[in-house]
């Protein structure tokens, strides 16, 4: 465990000046960004005396092994600062709000030609429009049908989408005129973006227009003496208001703010915010956070405000222009210390004055009141969830530990797995768990080079090898071999350039870290555990790799799925673990982790048409016969142990065809000769069975 006192910058070195800074952890992983008015004031606060510290605080402090710091010149720039770094590093000690993925939520894909209405649950992203949180699904499902009588925007998925539009017929929301059926024509893009457009206005609290202009269109219909049309309007008119009752009046004046409040202990604190357009509550989100250090309820405000918003300007902007990502007012429990500068910042944020004040009477207090007990009791649920969370992983760490005879509880767990289609085009994955949770920014992906050589055991050792070679290699001051195919949450770049760190201070020439970004390279972090999917041939595989390589400090085992035995190296029988374990509970979700991951990778590459197969270049030897082969044999492997004479005498084949089958597999030059010795003693009727036109005519497809 590192000691504050090695790291301690020396006296007097610390600028008095505002600005922010950033711990890492021996690994040069960034742990912790704050921001201060006073530089030295602050940063000296972390080397008092450990037992006067925040238990968070002197976690942060043992862990990390490095401080630096930049100056800035006002508030508002540390402020844009400390956010660009939360974002770009993801330290594991900071407050991360983080949306509330458990609620469902009215989603508006503005980024596509077509937008579509759906209901959804996860992270936010650009390009579209969010309504909600819900507390049901059918709550939205509920509200949407009743909407969609009078916008009839598209709903359906798009292979739906696409399908339709190639039989040319709609759907049955289409033949009942609650979709404009834009899959068949009946309206172009832009009319059907008007339709959503209006759509959005109405969930987004413009109401009274919407309402106004349809009275005026049945009142121009009945005039016309147009009856039908204007009973139409009246009953769109009338599920309008029906949708308007469903949301309550909180605010006669007709306001457009947030109502944020906090429920916290020492160690933990919940938020709640109530988002108000046009007077009505249009949504209602929480999350709950650790504390690092002493926090009071004003500082949290800032961390959140400054978090939360500047999270939904970056995600406002691609989804729709007129969408502000900060409202005209914010109501709070307790003023920031520079309320200032946030207001200073936020207005620069939504184009236009924001205004931040604690509400003392009226509605405004009373809906606050209501927003602190809501908060509360998210709190309670909260605590009484996480008690049972953290007593289970807690439990699960320490049985792993016992179980396998660790020194230490495996606080990093890295899983392998692999995945292929008989044997071909293989990939992996590895996983990391950290405390027991997913850490899926960690993730990474392999195509393995080796193929199906050697099975799963030799692609396992590949993977390892690659990957411990990566981590030896970025841990001096040499680069490694590339490992690595891309990662599953890419972080986006920071939305300013921050300015230049202190010469003094600047993360150069260290291991493990990049000397252009400051940042921890891709594998420069080892794990306690390396699991791999699989039995004692897997084991011992990873376990003989890592002694290759020198690799002493990471503990090795493997899950069989059979009977879920855990194998060890070196070891002739298996460690079994009660089925009602913690430790092989989570052993089990580490490594159907590692399985869902290489599949989806691998289904990526499907999809993308990337899996292309050795028999594709073989002349004339067209998708009919290909599916033949593969039928008869089996795998590629056994299709390679073939002979000449045994593809020939398949039906559609010939020795000509069969040798360009051998050649195109084992890339032997003396096939290809015996290919063409052969088409000399092929009959018209083999012959034929080599012209692609041929080929087509097994399909059913007429030769051209």
């Amino acid at each position: 465990m590192p000691d504050p006192t090695t790291y301690r910058p020396a006296p007097g070195s610390i600028p008095e000046a505002p600005g922010v800074y950033r711990f890492s952890d021996p690994h040069g992983r960034v742990i912790y960004v704050g921001k201060a008015k006073s530089l030295r004031q602050r940063l000296n606060s972390y080397f008092a005396d450990l037992a006067g510290l925040h238990p968070r605080t002197r976690q942060m402090v043992t862990t990390a092994a490095r401080v630096e710091w930049t100056v800035v010149g006002t508030e508002v720039e540390a402020l844009q600062l400390e956010y660009n770094w939360i974002k770009e590093f993801d330290p594991r000690f900071n407050v991360r709000y983080r949306d509330d993925k458990t609620y469902p939520v009215l989603a508006v894909t503005m980024d596509e030609e077509f937008p579509r209405l759906h209901v959804y649950r996860g992270p936010r992203r650009k390009g579209v429009r969010y309504f909600g949180p819900y507390a049901h699904a059918w709550a939205i499902r509920e509200t949407l049908d009743m909407l969609l009588r009078v916008f009839p925007a598209r709903t359906c998925s798009a292979g739906v989408f696409k399908r339709h539009g190639q039989i040319g017929r709609p759907c049955l929301l289409g033949y009942i005129d609650k979709c404009s059926a834009p899959c068949v024509g009946r309206v172009d893009a832009d009319e059907h973006r008007d339709i959503v457009d209006d759509f959005c206005d109405f969930l987004s609290g413009r109401t009274d227009h919407l309402v106004r202009q349809l009275e005026r269109k049945m009142a121009v219909a009945a005039d016309e003496l147009e009856f039908e049309r204007a009973a139409r309007l009246r009953d769109d008119i009338g599920a309008l208001r029906r949708a308007m009752e469903k949301q309550a009046v909180v605010l006669g004046d007709g306001t457009d703010a947030d109502v944020v409040a906090f429920a916290e202990d020492e160690l933990e604190a919940a938020v709640q915010v109530f988002h108000v357009r046009g007077g009505r509550v249009r949504g209602q989100r929480g999350w709950v956070i650790d504390k690092v250090e002493p926090t009071d309820t004003a500082q949290l405000v800032e961390r959140f405000l400054t978090q939360f918003y500047g999270e939904q300007a970056a995600l406002a902007g691609s989804a729709d222009d007129a969408q502000q990502p900060v409202p005209r007012e914010i109501l709070v429990p307790e003023l920031p210390a520079d309320t200032a500068s946030l207001t200073e910042w936020l207005s620069g944020l939504r184009g236009s004055r924001v205004q931040i004040r604690v509400p003392q009477r009226g509605d405004k207090r009373a809906l606050a009141e209501t927003v602190a007990r809501n908060a509360a009791e998210a709190f309670t649920q909260h605590k009484l969830r996480r008690a049972g969370d953290l007593t289970a992983r807690s439990a699960a760490l320490q049985e792993i530990q016992d179980a396998l005879e660790l020194d230490s509880a495996p606080l990093r767990i890295e899983c392998v797995d692999v995945s292929h289609v008989q044997g071909s085009n293989v990939v992996a994955s590895l996983v990391v768990f950290e405390d027991g949770l997913a850490r899926k920014s960690e993730y990474r992906r392999f195509e393995v080079r080796g193929g199906a050589e050697g099975g799963d055991v030799a692609a396992i050792a590949e993977v390892v090898r690659r990957r411990f070679r990566r981590y030896l290699a970025e841990t001096s001051t040499t680069s490694g071999e590339d490992a690595g195919n891309g990662t599953e949450d890419q972080r986006e770049p920071s939305v300013i350039a921050p300015p230049e760190i202190d010469p003094t201070h600047a993360t150069t020439h260290r291991p493990g870290i990049d000397p252009e970004t400051g940042r921890p390279r891709k594998f420069a972090y080892p794990p306690n555990l390396l699991v791999v999917d699989g039995g004692q041939p897997q084991v011992e595989a990873a376990a003989d790799v890592l002694a290759d390589l020198g690799v002493t400090d990471v503990a090795v085992c493997g899950l069989a799925k059979r009977l879920e035995e855990v194998w060890l190296p070196g070891e002739p029988d298996p460690v079994i673990l009660s089925r009602t374990s913690e430790g092989l509970y989570l052993l089990q979700r580490v490594r159907d982790e590692a399985h869902r991951f290489a599949i989806t990778y691998h289904r990526q590459r499907r999809s993308k048409g990337m899996i292309s197969s050795e028999l594709d270049a073989v002349p004339g030897l067209g998708p009919a016969r290909r599916a033949a082969l593969l039928k008869h044999f089996g795998s590629l492997r056994k299709l390679r142990a073939a002979d000449a004479d045994e593809i020939a005498a398949l039906p559609g084949f010939g020795p000509r065809t069969a040798a360009a089958v051998l050649a195109a597999l084992h890339g032997d030059a003396a096939v290809g000769t015996a290919q063409h010795e052969a088409a000399q003693h092929e009959s018209p009727q083999e012959q034929a069975a080599g012209d692609p036109a041929a080929d087509r005519t097994n399909q059913g497809v007429p030769a051209s």
